[in-house]
C-alpha cells in the first residue's frame, strides 16, 4: 500500500539512509549486543551525515526538515535490526527539550554538538520508587547562590552510560507536586554526578541503560531549562512526540518480523510441504497481517497530523498502547512458527521477542495510556 504521508523527497531520503544502515548499523548489531553498548563512532558518523536531530534549525547544525524525516530514521534503524542505536531517543525526545525551552545561549552551547554526534543525550525522570508518577519524584535541586545542588538517584536511564548531557527532572520545591518539578541539564564530568552500573536487561542488550547518582552535584543556575517549577508541564507537552516515536518503532518492528515469518513459513518443510501451506499457518498469518495493516494506517495518519502540528495527545496514547501490545502479542505468535529455531539467538525473531517486551512499559505503560485516553473522554 502506498504511504501517502511521505513525499518523493522523503522516500529519496529513505533510500539514502537505508544505505547508511546497511553500511554502519546492520554489520555491527551482533557485536553491539555482545558488548552491550553501541560504538560512539556510529553516533559520530550519523551526525556527520546529517542523520541526528534533522528537525533542528540549520544554524544549530540541523536540516530544518519536518518530522517525516525523523519517522523514516526511526523506522529504518529498526528494520536494520538494531534496538540499541537510539537516535530517536536523542533526536526526537531529549534534544527537543533544549530546542523548545532552552534560551539562545543554551541552544548555541549544546545543540550543535547534539546534531554532530559529539554530544549524546539522555533524560532522567524515573527513580527507584517512582515510575509513571513524575510529580512524586524525590530528587531535589536546592538553589545555593548561582548554583543548584542536586541530590537523588535515577534508574532505567537510556543512554545512561554514553550520555554527555542528561536532562534531570528534580524538585526545586519539594512541598509542591506538579509545580515543584524543574528540568536541569547536567554535563558529564560534573562533580557529584556519577554513572552507576549498566543494567542487565531482558532485551535491548545493545542499548545502554544505567543508574545515575547525584550527590551534592552543583550545576550553574544557567543550566535550568525554561522556568523553575514548569518541568512537569514541559514533560507533558512533549509526550505526544515521544509516544508517537514509540508507536513508529513498534510498528516497523512488527512489519519486519511478519515479513521474516512469511518467508520462513514458505521455506520450512513439514510433512512434505512448506508450513505456509497448512491452513492454521495461513489463518494465523492472515490475522497478524490484518492487525499490522490497521496499525500502519493509524500510525501514518498520526505522523501526518503531527507534522501539521495537530494536538493528538489522545490518539498518540492510543497508538502507543495498541501498537506496542499488538507487536508484543504477534511477535509471540510468529516465534511459534519457527519452532525450536525461534528460541535460538542467531535467529532475529528471538531477539525481536526479547526486545518487544519493554515497549508496553517505557514512555508510559499501557495502563497509563488508558488513563490518559479515559480522561480525554471526560471519564
Amino acid at each position: 500500500m502506498e504511504r501517502r504521508v511521505f513525499s518523493r523527497e522523503h522516500e529519496l531520503f529513505r533510500e539514502q539512509f537505508k544505505k547508511f544502515c546497511e553500511r554502519e548499523i546492520t554489520p555491527n548489531v551482533d557485536r553491539w549486543e555482545e558488548q552491550r553498548i553501541v560504538d560512539r563512532d556510529t553516533w559520530k558518523r550519523a551526525g556527520e551525515q546529517g542523520y541526528l536531530c534533522p528537525m533542528l534549525d540549520p544554524k544549530y547544525g540541523g536540516s530544518g526538515v519536518d518530522f517525516g524525516y525523523a519517522a523514516i530514521i526511526n523506522e529504518e534503524i529498526v528494520r536494520a535490526g538494531s534496538s540499541g542505536f537510539t537516535a530517536g531517543l536523542h533526536s526526537d525526545i531529549v534534544v527537543p527539550y533544549i530546542d523548545s525551552y532552552g534560551n539562545e545561549a543554551q541552544k548555541e552551547r549544546w545543540l550543535p554538538g547534539c546534531a554532530a554526534g559529539d554530544t549524546i543525550t539522555a533524560i532522567a525522570m524515573t527513580e527507584p520508587n517512582t515510575g509513571s508518577d513524575l510529580a512524586s519524584i524525590k530528587t531535589t535541586a536546592v538553589r545555593d547562590g548561582d548554583s543548584y545542588v542536586i541530590n537523588g538517584q535515577k534508574t532505567f536511564i537510556s543512554n545512561g552510560i554514553l550520555c554527555d548531557l542528561v536532562i534531570v527532572a528534580a524538585k526545586t520545591d519539594p512541598e509542591s507536586r506538579h509545580g515543584g518539578v524543574s528540568l536541569i541539564v547536567v554535563e558529564n564530568g560534573t562533580a557529584g554526578f556519577e554513572k552507576g552500573r549498566k543494567l542487565n536487561k531482558m532485551g535491548m542488550h545493545s542499548q545502554d541503560t544505567a543508574e545515575l547518582h547525584f550527590s551534592d552535584c552543583r550545576v550553574p543556575v544557567g543550566n535550568l531549562l525554561g522556568e523553575e517549577g514548569q518541568g512537569f508541564y514541559y514533560l507533558m507537552e512533549k509526550l505526544q512526540q515521544e509516544r508517537l516515536v514509540c508507536a513508529i518503532g513498534a510498528q516497523a518492528g512488527m512489519e519486519t518480523v511478519l515479513a521474516e515469518t512469511v518467508k520462513y513459513a514458505q521455506e520450512r518443510q513439514a510433512f512434505g510441504k512448506p508450513i505456509a501451506k497448512f491452513q492454521n499457518t495461513q489463518f494465523k498469518l492472515a490475522e497478524i497481517a490484518t492487525e499490522v495493516e490497521i496499525g500502519r494506517v493509524f500510525v501514518d495518519r498520526l505522523i501526518e497530523e503531527h507534522i501539521k502540528g495537530t494536538p493528538i495527545i489522545k490518539e498518540t496514547s492510543m497508538a502507543k498502547w495498541w501498537v506496542t501490545e499488538m507487536c508484543k502479542r504477534n511477535i509471540d505468535l510468529c516465534l511459534q512458527f519457527f519452532g525450536g529455531y525461534g528460541f535460538m539467538e542467531e535467529y532475529q525473531i528471538c531477539r525481536a521477542y526479547r526486545d518487544a517486551r519493554v515497549q508496553t512499559i517505557f514512555a508510559g505503560t499501557t495502563e497509563i495510556m488508558k488513563i490518559i485516553i479515559a480522561k480525554s473522554m471526560g471519564l
